[in-house]
Parts: C-alpha cells; structure tokens; sequence
C-alpha cells in the first residue's frame, strides 16, 4: 500500500509521534508499505516554520527520508486534477495533497476531518 502523509501526519512521524493513531502507526512502519511525502506538504511546512506557527528540529525533513520516506514531486497532472475535485473546503495545499493522492492511487493519510469528505474521490486512512 502507497501512503501519502498529508501535512500533520509527516509533522508528528518526525516530532511528535505519540499523536499519531495506532493504525498509522502500524501502516507507516510495515515495510510492505511505501510512505510518501508531497512537496506540497515540505512547503506547507516551511511556510510554517518562517511564520513561527510551528517548532521543528532543523533536520525534519532529513529525519523523514533516513526513515526511508519517498519524496513526491507535485506535478502538472497533479495540478490539472485539482480542477475536479469538489469543493468541501478551500485550503489548496490540501486540494494539492488530495489530487495527489487520487492521481497517484495513494492513500491519504490524515486526521483533518474535513477532508473526510473526499472519501468518494480519494482513498483516506483516517
């Protein structure tokens, strides 16, 4: 199984892993499955970071490959399907991370319940 971490997800795999839920947890460390983690989700984080909205050790992202992470470019054809996604809400970087997921096949991991409403678009492992 393919998992795309949407933002929160990757923030607690690298800092605060006790918030992430039991089935994430067991997901993310099975190495039959691969965990992914968006561009999208890398800027999103940066912006946060500049802001002071979030703390991070100055080596997350670092942290997130050494745990054999995959790294997912967002492309053109991930832009184009965000064109069709419905509009539940309005955040684009988690347009971008569920047109991603959808593209891809992936599942999206998240506690965001508001993305919840994809369900029919996107696979979702909540």
């Amino acid at each position: 199984m393919n998992l795309l971490l949407d933002t929160h997800a990757l923030i607690w795999t690298v800092a605060e892993p006790t918030k992430l839920k039991k089935q994430w947890l067991a997901a993310i460390v099975d190495p039959s499955n691969s965990v992914w983690v968006s561009a999208i989700s890398i800027w999103e984080i940066s912006i946060k970071l500049r802001l002071g909205k979030i703390s991070l050790p100055r080596n997350w992202l670092e942290e997130a490959t050494t745990r054999g992470y995959q790294l997912l470019a967002f492309e053109p054809r991930h832009a184009k399907a965000v064109e069709y996604l419905p509009l539940h809400h309005r955040d684009p970087f988690d347009h971008a991370l569920l047109a991603q997921a959808q593209t891809e096949k992936f599942f999206l991991v998240t506690s965001d319940a508001s993305l919840h409403a994809y369900a029919a678009e996107v696979q979702i492992l909540a």
